[in-house]
């Protein structure tokens, strides 16, 4: 049977909130912040339903002994946010993962790849990877096939994301169908510019909360 790109959209009622709150172009880049840690958190919880490594243990509590599941020490986790505004959904995950190892990364349009990512990545580490929004998805495919150029790929690779183009999960499903990838919406496509739409505006500038381009002040 032929693998196919699986994409999550949880049903949650405070992610369906916070996505509200962030597509709206009034919203001061404070709120942008906290918008984009609560799905980044809330996201982050879905995606460790059925992914993060358990082990079994015996307590002894106050009034007796009991078995009981933890978060097995053993297997490493690794987040990648991308820069700038994929630290914000990194800010809201972390709550959910403290002990993760975090290698936040800046893509460029072109040659050289990827600038942050560790020299390797064990064989046991799950991955994941945050990107503040996914519009044709050829960024964000230049990372995760340097990922896979590191042998990480499949189950132990998971990518969080807010809102994603069709025409952008259509390109990684091409490429990568192995790989699975948690939003808060599928979006019908792109603009002539190619912007997301209705999508979540320059989340990079929102969330920084000035124009790079632009003179400060």
């Amino acid at each position: 049977m032929a693998m196919s790109l699986r994409v999550v959209v949880p049903p949650h009622p405070l992610i369906a909130h916070w996505l509200c709150v962030l597509r709206d172009p009034a919203t001061p880049a404070p709120l942008v912040g906290t918008a984009m840690a609560e799905l980044g958190r809330w996201l982050t919880y879905e995606a460790l339903r059925d992914w993060l490594p358990q082990r079994s243990v015996r307590l002894e509590t106050a009034r007796g002994e009991c078995e009981g599941q933890v978060v097995d020490p053993r297997v490493p986790v690794l987040a990648i946010p991308i820069l700038p505004a994929g630290l914000g959904l990194w800010e809201g995950a972390r709550t959910a993962l403290p002990a993760a190892a975090l290698a936040p990364v800046i893509l460029g349009t072109g040659d050289p790849g990827p600038s942050g990512l560790p020299g390797g990545i064990g064989e046991r580490v799950g991955v994941l990877v945050y990107a503040a929004q996914i519009g044709s998805g050829r960024r964000l495919l230049s990372l995760l096939e340097t990922l896979r150029s590191m042998a990480v790929s499949g189950s132990r690779l998971r990518v969080i994301s807010t809102v994603a183009a069709s025409s952008g999960l259509r390109l990684l499903g091409e490429q990568l169908p192995d790989l699975t990838l948690y939003c808060a919406c599928i979006d019908p496509g792109l603009d002539e510019d190619g912007a997301i739409v209705p999508g979540i505006g320059d989340v990079d500038q929102r969330f920084s909360g000035f124009d790079p381009a632009g003179c400060l002040g």
